[in-house]
Formats: C-alpha cells, sequence, structure tokens
C-alpha cells in the first residue's frame, strides 16, 4: 500500500528545475521553493488541504472525487450532505476525516465548452483561486491541487495547467500563509505538461530576463 508523502518534504521546482525563463514574470527564489510537481495519490498527500474535485452536489463521483471519498470514509459524506452542493468555480470545505489531509477543498470544475472558452476559463480560475483563499483563510501551510476539469469534463491539459499556474503565482505574490503548493498529477503526459510549463510562471534565478526585472 503507498504511504503517505508529506507536501512540505517533497523537492521544490527549486531543486528539481535546471532551467526556464518567462517573459512575463520575474523570477523568485523564494516562490519557487513553494511549488511542486508531484506524481502520485493525491489521498497519500499529508498537507494541510487538498483539493477535490467535485461534482454540484459535493456527494462523490468518479475519478478523483471518488478516490477522496472512499479514502476519505463515511463521515466525510455526512458532512457533504450539510453543505447544500455547490456552483461551478465554487470552493467548500470539510474535514479530512480518515486522509492524512487536515482539510478538503471540494470545488466544482468547469465542463469544457468550446463555445464559450472565456467562460470556462473564468470559472476553472475561480476553483484554484477559491480554494487558495480557503487554505489562507484556515491556516495555511501547505495545498495539493489535482488537475481539476481535465478528466471527463474536457477542458485541454495545457489551457487548464496555465490557468492553475498564473492563478497561484498570482495569490503567492500577495500572500504568504501558503507555503507549498502541490500540483498533484497522475498521468504521466500531465506530469510532463506541468514541469514544461511551471517555469512559465516560476522562472528560475539567472535564466535570462523577462520585462519585470531590472
Amino acid at each position: 500500500m503507498p504511504t503517505v508523502v508529506d507536501a512540505v518534504t517533497l523537492p521544490s521546482i527549486a531543486d528539481t528545475h535546471a532551467d526556464g525563463s518567462s517573459k512575463e514574470y520575474k523570477p523568485d527564489a523564494e516562490l519557487n521553493k513553494r511549488i511542486a510537481v508531484w506524481r502520485g495519490d493525491i489521498t497519500k498527500l499529508k498537507a494541510d488541504m487538498i483539493v477535490n474535485a467535485a461534482n454540484r452536489s459535493l456527494m462523490g463521483g468518479g475519478g478523483v472525487d471518488g478516490a477522496i471519498h472512499r479514502a476519505a470514509g463515511k463521515e466525510l459524506l455526512k458532512e457533504c450532505a450539510g453543505l447544500g452542493g455547490a456552483r461551478t468555480g465554487e470552493t467548500k470545505l470539510t474535514k479530512g476525516y480518515n486522509l492524512p489531509a487536515k482539510f478538503i477543498g471540494h470545488t466544482v470544475g468547469p465542463v469544457y465548452n468550446e463555445g464559450r472558452v472565456d467562460e470556462s476559463a473564468r470559472l476553472l480560475k475561480s476553483c484554484y483561486q477559491t480554494a487558495l483563499e480557503l487554505c489562507a483563510e484556515n491556516g495555511g501551510g501547505s495545498i495539493g491541487f489535482p488537475s481539476v476539469s481535465t478528466g471527463i469534463y474536457g477542458y485541454p491539459i495545457r489551457d487548464a495547467t496555465h490557468i492553475a499556474l498564473k492563478t497561484t503565482r498570482e495569490f503567492l505574490e500577495k500572500n504568504d500563509s501558503i507555503k507549498r503548493v502541490v500540483y498533484v498529477v497522475f498521468p504521466e503526459k500531465d506530469e510532463k505538461v506541468y514541469n514544461e510549463l511551471v517555469t512559465e510562471y516560476f522562472p528560475i534565478p539567472g535564466q535570462g530576463e523577462g520585462p519585470n526585472e531590472s
């Protein structure tokens, strides 16, 4: 059975990425220490909060949602039943129960709509934003994200990853209560996308200069 992995002991991109520049963001070594990409099982991540890619009922489902509910136990379903569901783009908080995580942020990602790309992007950004805000409001520390909406909801992985990274970068620049953000990926192809794109938003110091640098 897989062992529990502590979010704060995972190597950050400061350790795992040797290069990467950005045209938009200034390199920040301290920010980079707060970011990690991990291919693994989110139900095994010890963190102050993990994020569940939930549906609007918050009553469990398939994929990550089902795995989190199974691992957390029946008490999670009881708490979720009292939350009254959630809107797309909204995040609601529960205890972690049998998970190694203290809290779970249940966020409802959008079903990708090619005819309403801007609306899909706005709602996906809201998922990450509201989850980060909830984590900060409840003590901060560490948070683990799955790749929201990229499964059966059909959001293109590269587009979704850009939104996840950009939202996180902008949040962390203004809030220091969250010390570690872990992007938990499972398919190898998703891991490759995150590792390719992460340094566009968290560039490695010494690798080129963006317009924000003096």
